[in-house]
């Protein structure tokens, strides 16, 4: 038997390669204010910066479910092929031009690949799992968004070149995918049977896995266009207070905190959920966050130091209860199939980001700055009815021990 120790070193060694591949998810969005100013990109092309990824990551999860893929390759293999691939696709952007229809292309094959990073990061965690699914996929959920802030730190660092910044992901990238190779899998690891379509429908027909999924789509409603767009936010509102240039280097800063301390928010809900319970942490976590984002606009051009505090509480609580989705649906389903609903789920989430992402450039334009982040707490207080009536069914006596 693996001695304990052995189990923390090896998800460690997961979590640093999902910090490291995870870079690429934002590389593009972090230096698109750099781009704007250099290529005048139109809102739609800021956007797709983003949003490419998002197609290409729903298209990689949706193939990796029909086919089943996330359950029956070898997870490491799965995830070092993608992480190359997906590094190779990320520095292919530094050949066109920024305004290139490539550029888009080689942001959909990046999405792709997250879909052999991402969900099969959390399907190797949960192999550890013993007691402690929140706080596992936690620390992986907490992986991905200091990964996803990240770029915004290579941002800062690189100045104004946004080439560095793409250089910097991609290399970070591949050490990832070697890196992965030193990991190795837990106990509770074990091939799928043959895939049957029907399990597809298993996520919408059984209803504590409905109600979760549910709770993630609100969850999901609000948390990419906020991570797309709160850079954007942050340089227009310190410009009111301060130059353009010593605006967008705090506003690069800003961004990385706002993002990046939601790795701390998901190891704390991870340690607190599986002693609290998923649904207690899930609704108070998207009670905060959705409040922030009904908030956050009336402090648009005060002090950077009354903005800052609250971006931190939002970036804080808004991807604190992420993991708790994806554990909920690991201990919900039936074993054979966690990897393939975890896959869907995601894919599910990340279609629904399209909508919000594309929709944040219309809702500045017609509600301006000071609104147009109000309409993402649509998402997170559905989150919180699913996860109330979850609460409720005979079955989240499954969740976190019987602590629901």
């Amino acid at each position: 038997m693996e001695h304990p120790q052995g189990k923390w070193i090896f998800l460690t060694v997961l979590a640093l390669c999902q910090v490291a591949a995870m870079t690429l998810w934002f590389s593009a969005s972090a230096v698109v204010p750099a781009l704007t100013q250099e290529y005048n990109l139109s809102p739609f092309q800021q956007a797709l910066f983003t949003s490419s990824v998002q197609v290409g990551f729903v298209v990689g999860s949706i193939a990796s479910t029909l086919t089943g893929a996330a359950d029956r390759l070898p997870p490491k293999v799965f995830f070092l092929v993608s992480a190359l691939i997906a590094a190779a696709a990320n520095a292919a952007m530094l050949l066109p031009e920024a305004t290139s229809p490539l550029l888009p292309f080689f942001r959909f094959i990046t999405g792709v690949c997250m879909a052999g990073i991402y969900p099969i990061g959390m399907r190797m965690a949960a192999t550890w799992a013993k007691g402690d699914m929140g706080l596992l996929v936690g620390v992986l959920v907490g992986a991905l968004t200091l990964g996803s802030a990240t770029p915004h730190l290579f941002n800062a660092v690189g100045g104004i070149d946004w080439r560095f910044t793409i250089q910097a992901s991609s290399l970070a990238a591949v050490t990832a995918g070697l890196g992965i190779l030193l990991f190795r899998l837990g106990p509770a690891y074990s091939r799928a049977p043959k895939f049957h379509i029907r399990q597809v429908f298993f996520a919408w027909k059984i209803k504590p896995l409905r109600l979760a999924n549910l709770g993630y789509l609100g969850h999901m409603w609000e948390l990419y266009a906020m991570w797309a767009w709160i850079g954007l936010f942050l340089m227009a509102s310190f410009s009111q207070s301060m130059p353009l240039d010593q605006a967008a280097s705090h506003a690069k800063l800003a961004t990385f905190a706002t993002v990046g301390i939601g790795a701390i928010g998901c190891l704390l809900a991870g340690y607190l959920a599986d002693r609290l319970g998923r649904t207690t942490l899930t609704i108070a976590s998207m009670l905060i966050s959705g409040s922030c984002a009904l908030a956050i606009g009336f402090f648009f051009g005060a002090s950077p130091w009354l903005l800052l505090p609250l971006c931190l509480l939002w970036g804080f609580s808004i991807v604190a209860d992420s993991a708790q989705f994806s554990a909920s649906i690991a201990e919900l389903a039936e074993a054979d199939i966690i990897g393939t609903m975890l896959t869907l789920q995601t894919s599910l989430g990340f279609t629904l980001t399209l909508v919000t992402i594309h929709l944040m450039p219309y809702a500045v334009e017609l509600l301006g700055w000071h609104y147009a982040f109000a309409p993402l707490a649509l998402g997170p207080f559905l989150g919180v009815w699913a996860m109330a009536c979850l609460r409720k069914h005979p079955d989240a006596i499954k969740l976190a021990g019987g602590r629901k």
